[in-house]
């Protein structure tokens, strides 16, 4: 059957794919005194008294909100709050599958910044972390850019940064079969919206050669005008060379190639004017820029896309539960760089012994998976000063 109405049938059945599960029994009058009046005055008081227990005497410390608008939904682009419902439901559920993290879907009815901003802020007391989902560039930039100054809990824009995450982690593997050394690479990353720039800024933490940025226009440059105004920002630290041109000009002698753009954009000519051992990474989907079979005729060393039914693929799954486990674990203020860098190295070394060029990734379901990245995430926010406890 196909897959589409496969799941068409299975969301029939399912009516929705997460429900409220009462931790508490509550099935005589004492068991109901204290979950409910009389008894739950006293743990609202103490929180009263020190909101800081609020994480100790409710889920919070536990829960976290998915919270979309709706406007760029998987590729079905702006089909709104109430159709994105599925999607959200389905994070939640991954979010409880991999990593035991309890999740919400939250679909705001808006597509204005200050007041999905606003709604954010006033219900953020209900929750430990806020993970941002298909919220359409630049917005979420400014969304989540504001969020992370007026909170004191992790907002975290998974689009941009679980996708940073899992992208970095493979080509740090990626690299390592194929003899390269990330500090002399040169990337092209061909999709300069929120995924695109976000894995440049990260690749950059990481400390890669060069990258070169391309958008629908051509390649980004230093001092040329934009209508995005965060490419202004990725101008300045891409492109040292101040290259000019389109895709291929881009690939001609780079060594690695990551796709978060559209289908079949890159031809096997441009495969091959890539240097030695080239690492492509296309993960437009359904249809990546190019097929597999395709990049590995032209020459490509490593492929790497966005679907299950090719090796190496790229998927959030893999980062955002172990993220948000490890963040909440020691109540994280914060996912900063350092934690997102702890996540791409914990993900890399997951893979061992097993590394080669058909295997670049630790697999998704493996269970050990989500513990190994919360141990470093959580590590690298008492190191970076944004844990508030230590375990």
């Amino acid at each position: 059957m196909d897959i589409m109405q496969s799941s068409l049938e299975k969301h029939y059945e399912w009516k929705g794919k997460i429900e409220v599960v009462s931790r508490c029994e509550v099935s005589n009058r004492e068991q109901l005194s204290n979950a409910y009046t009389p008894g739950v005055a006293q743990p609202c008081l103490e929180i009263e008294k020190n909101p800081d227990l609020s994480y100790d005497l409710t889920r919070r410390a536990n829960l976290v909100a998915v919270i979309t608008d709706g406007t760029a939904v998987l590729g079905l682009g702006d089909i709104g709050p109430r159709a994105s419902m599925p999607v959200m439901e389905g994070k939640c559920a991954l979010f409880k599958e991999f990593a035991g993290v309890d999740a919400f879907p939250i679909c705001v009815n808006s597509k204005d910044v200050d007041e999905i901003v606003r709604t954010i802020e006033l219900i953020s007391y209900s929750f430990g972390g806020i993970n941002l989902e298909d919220i359409s560039a630049p917005r979420c930039f400014e969304i989540e850019r504001r969020l992370k100054e007026k909170l004191d809990i992790p907002v975290f824009h998974d689009d941009q940064h679980g996708t940073a995450i899992v992208a970095s982690a493979a080509m740090l593997n990626a690299a390592k079969v194929s003899g390269k050394k990330l500090e002399d690479m040169t990337l092209v990353i061909n999709g300069a919206g929120a995924a695109g720039c976000a894995i440049a800024k990260q690749f950059i933490s990481l400390g890669i050669g060069d990258i070169i940025m391309v958008d629908i226009k051509g390649i980004i440059c230093d001092g040329d005008e934009f209508e995005n105004p965060s490419h202004y920002e990725i101008a300045k630290i891409t492109n040292k060379n101040h290259r000019k041109g389109g895709l291929a000009d881009a690939l001609k002698g780079s060594d690695a190639f990551i796709g978060v753009s559209k289908p079949n954009l890159v031809s096997q000519d441009m495969v091959r004017s890539m240097a030695d051992k080239p690492i492509i990474f296309a993960m437009a989907n359904p249809t990546p820029e190019i097929m597999p079979d395709l990049a590995k005729e032209a020459g490509a060393f490593v492929v790497g896309t966005g679907r299950s039914d090719f090796p190496n693929q790229i998927n959030n799954v893999i980062a955002f539960p172990g993220v948000f486990k490890g963040a909440l674990a020691v109540r994280a203020s914060d996912i900063n760089e350092d934690m997102k860098r702890a996540a791409a190295y914990a993900i890399a070394g997951a893979v061992g012994d097993k590394l080669c060029a058909e295997y670049i990734l630790p697999d998704a379901f493996d269970k050990s998976l989500a513990d190994v990245i919360a141990k470093a995430v959580a590590d690298a926010a008492v190191k970076s000063g944004v844990a508030r406890i230590t375990k």
